[in-house]
C-alpha cells in the first residue's frame, strides 16, 4: 500500500509540474497564480501544497526535469570526429537537431533568466559539474590541432555559440532580414566559431 500512495503522489506532483510548465510557457512565472495551476492540474488549491510550499518551489522543481543539460551533454558526447574540427561541428548539429525540436526549454531558460536572474541554475551546478568531465576528457583528447585554451572555457564559449544562435533567430523570426539569411547559417557560423572572420594572409 505503500509504494501505492508514493506512486500516486509522484504523479501527482508530476500533474503539478507539466500544469505549471505549460502555464509559465503560455503567460511567463510571474502572471501565473497558484490558483491557475491547480486548475489545470485538475486540484483544489490547498492539494498543491501537500506537494509544493510555494510557486518557486515548483519551477525549480522544473528546472531540474526539464534542464537543456539533460540533453546538451548526451549529445556533445555522442558527437563523433578525430579532429576538433568535426567533433565541434558534429556536437552543434547535434545540438541543434536535439533543442531544436524542444523550443519550450530554451524559453524555460529565458524565463530562468531574465524572471529569475539564472538564481536555479545555479543550484544546479553541483548536479551538473560530474557530468562534465567527460565532455572535457573528449575536449582534452582531440585538442592537439586547437590553441591552449582551457576546457571548460572551450565549452563555455561553444554553448554560447548555440544559444546565441538561437536568440538571434527569435530575433529575426519574421523581418525581411530572416529571408536574406542562407540556410546553412548554423554551419556558417560554426566555420566562423572554429576559423574566425579576418581571411589567412597569402
Amino acid at each position: 500500500m505503500i509504494v501505492d500512495v508514493q506512486t500516486k503522489g509522484a504523479r501527482t506532483r508530476h500533474a503539478i509540474e507539466e500544469a505549471a510548465f505549460g502555464l509559465f510557457m503560455e503567460q511567463g512565472y510571474h502572471a501565473t497564480s497558484m490558483r491557475q495551476i491547480a486548475d489545470r492540474a485538475g486540484l483544489a488549491l490547498g492539494g498543491i501544497y501537500n506537494h509544493f510550499s510555494n510557486k518557486d518551489e515548483i519551477f525549480r522543481g522544473i528546472i531540474e526535469a526539464k534542464h537543456p543539460y539533460r540533453h546538451i551533454i548526451p549529445a556533445i558526447l555522442a558527437a563523433e570526429g578525430d579532429t576538433a574540427e568535426e567533433f565541434i561541428h558534429n556536437a552543434a548539429q547535434a545540438l541543434v537537431q536535439g533543442l531544436g525540436r524542444e523550443p519550450e526549454i530554451l524559453k524555460l531558460m529565458f524565463i530562468e533568466i531574465v524572471e529569475f536572474n539564472g538564481k536555479h541554475v545555479s543550484l544546479l551546478l553541483n548536479q551538473i559539474a560530474p557530468k562534465l568531465l567527460p565532455v572535457f576528457e573528449k575536449l582534452v583528447k582531440i585538442r592537439k590541432n586547437l590553441r591552449p585554451i582551457p576546457p571548460p572555457v572551450l565549452l563555455r564559449s561553444f554553448l554560447g555559440l548555440f544559444f546565441s544562435f538561437y536568440i538571434t533567430e527569435l530575433f529575426l523570426k519574421g523581418t525581411s532580414l530572416k529571408k536574406l539569411m542562407p540556410k546553412n547559417s548554423f554551419d556558417l557560423m560554426v566555420d566562423i566559431y572554429l576559423h574566425g572572420v579576418i581571411r589567412e594572409a597569402a
